[in-house]
């Protein structure tokens, strides 16, 4: 099975930095780590090739191409993001599978709020790079988002899953 794989393959790296984190923070920092790579490339590629630093125009709202780029990476990194927490990462989590999506939708909302609000400070108010913004950004965004999913999302408690 794929996720036992993953796992296995993560686990392998993770003896010389069990003295420093316990596993499950290893497999957070490995999966979220790629999954925000993830992000930041798909970002660089909307940014600079699909929307071409241009304007995104649907017809009634326009987006500007950094927040448009936003979106994109948001999107995939929802569906990425969600399957490596719930399979890879907080595999102990007792909670029901639409209870822990629907969580993780409404952690992820406030994370991409948080993220368009900080983009549009640094890009449009301290005229900032949008990629370098982006990246400052994803930092920030990374350390809510894991004790949000940590204690909220795929938290586990005694009992059955509800």
């Amino acid at each position: 099975m794929p996720k036992d794989k993953i796992i296995a393959f993560i686990d392998f790296f993770y003896p010389p930095f069990s003295k420093w984190m316990p596993e499950q923070t290893f497999r957070y920092a490995v999966c979220g780590g790629s999954n925000t790579v993830l992000g930041l490339f798909i970002y660089f590629i909307s940014y600079q090739y699909i929307f071409e630093k241009e304007n995104f125009d649907f017809g009634f709202f326009a987006f500007k191409p950094h927040i448009a780029s936003l979106f994109v990476s948001f999107c995939i990194n929802f569906i990425v993001g969600f399957l490596l927490m719930k399979f890879v990462v907080f595999v102990d989590s007792n909670l029901r599978g639409r209870i822990q999506l629907v969580r993780y939708f409404l952690s992820f909302s406030f994370n991409l709020v948080l993220n368009y609000l900080c983009l549009k400070l640094l890009v449009e108010v301290f005229f900032m790079n949008a990629i370098l913004s982006q990246f400052i950004t994803t930092c920030i965004v990374v350390t809510i988002s894991y004790l949000s999913q940590k204690h909220f999302s795929f938290r586990t408690r005694k009992g059955t899953g509800y």
